[in-house]
């Protein structure tokens, strides 16, 4: 998403290619995407950096939004003709014959869930599909769907800032269904590296410029979870961005952060967050350190909060 000039100015297809086939070459193997980044655009630059080694990847994508042609949104859509009519455009852009992990990118409170879920089903015995997915939805709505058609993976916020998923049933349903969970902005939409703090200029394009969490009042008052991150890392001869990493990845074994980067050099920092071992005693740590530290500002825009199912 990142690519597409969310949080900044996008990153032009030849330097995305780059970096994509990069990351392959590196050892990564799964790569996320969504019809409404750009929109259009980015399934259309995973689809060119990923066909030469198609075979070695998992894409995942995601419908739910209403996207005109031109792009413009109209809300929310996950009717089934509609669910149909994207299946076949992302396979065109992305230039795969199935598409690995299809999500619903937010839970759409006019369709039925057993609708959607029956209509992915459809579209995974006519091949198009391999697998079904959930975005930011709650527990309730993962076993309804999950009884139509198994849920093989649920991605929603996860960080050291955001960790709901473990007290509203999400994580547990989970568990007790054989679902793997993928957090998004694990490292805290870049909050959680130490690179940014109150004086950092967000620009007005910045999707960071309306979320509660990166006023200039909250930024001040987060400061002191990344201030124990940063201690954390020291010691453990890391950084900030590889300890909140490792921490999401000694959670569960099921569980896959997905990072976004556009720059090379992240990239190798985040993974080497793999060998970064937190023993018992420093997750513990963690936690009592985080129960002392309320965040100021809801994770996200009200508006965007209002799409969530969680």
């Amino acid at each position: 998403m990142g690519l597409e000039g969310v949080y900044g100015p996008a990153t032009n297809r030849q330097d995305g290619v780059a970096l994509l086939r990069a990351a392959v070459d590196l050892g990564i193997t799964m790569f996320d995407t969504a019809e409404v980044y750009g929109p259009f655009t980015n399934e259309e630059l995973i689809g060119e950096a990923l066909a030469p080694v198609r075979d070695r990847v998992v894409i995942a994508t995601k419908f739910g939004f209403g996207v005109n042609p031109d792009g413009t949104r109209y809300g929310l859509d996950s009717r089934p003709a509609h669910i149909r009519a994207v299946v076949e455009a992302m396979l065109r852009r992305l230039q795969v014959d199935a598409i690995d992990l299809l999500y619903q990118h937010r839970v759409d409170p006019n369709v039925p869930i057993e609708d959607v879920a029956g209509t992915v089903r459809e579209l995974i015995q006519m091949g198009k599909v391999r697998h079904f997915g959930l975005s930011e939805a709650s527990a309730a709505t993962i076993r309804r769907a999950h009884a139509v058609q198994p849920v093989a993976a649920v991605q929603s916020e996860y960080s050291l800032w955001t960790r709901d998923v473990e007290t509203n049933g999400v994580l547990t349903t989970c568990e007790e269904l054989g679902i793997g969970f993928v957090p998004f902005s694990p490292l805290g939409v870049g909050f959680l590296t130490g690179a940014i703090d109150a004086a950092t200029p967000i620009e007005s394009t910045d999707f960071r410029a309306i979320s509660p969490r990166f006023t200039a009042d909250a930024r001040t008052a987060n400061a002191r979870l990344v201030d124990m991150v940063r201690q954390i890392a020291a010691r453990k001869q890391a950084t900030p961005a590889q300890i909140a990493l490792a921490w999401l990845l000694a959670q569960r074994p099921w569980i896959v952060p997905i990072p976004g980067t556009r720059k090379l050099t992240r990239l190798d920092e985040n993974i080497g967050a793999a060998s970064v071992e937190l023993t018992a005693a420093d997750l513990a740590e963690i936690d009592t350190a985080i129960s002392a530290i309320p965040i100021q500002g809801a994770r996200l825009p009200e508006a965007v909060l209002k799409l969530t199912n969680r």
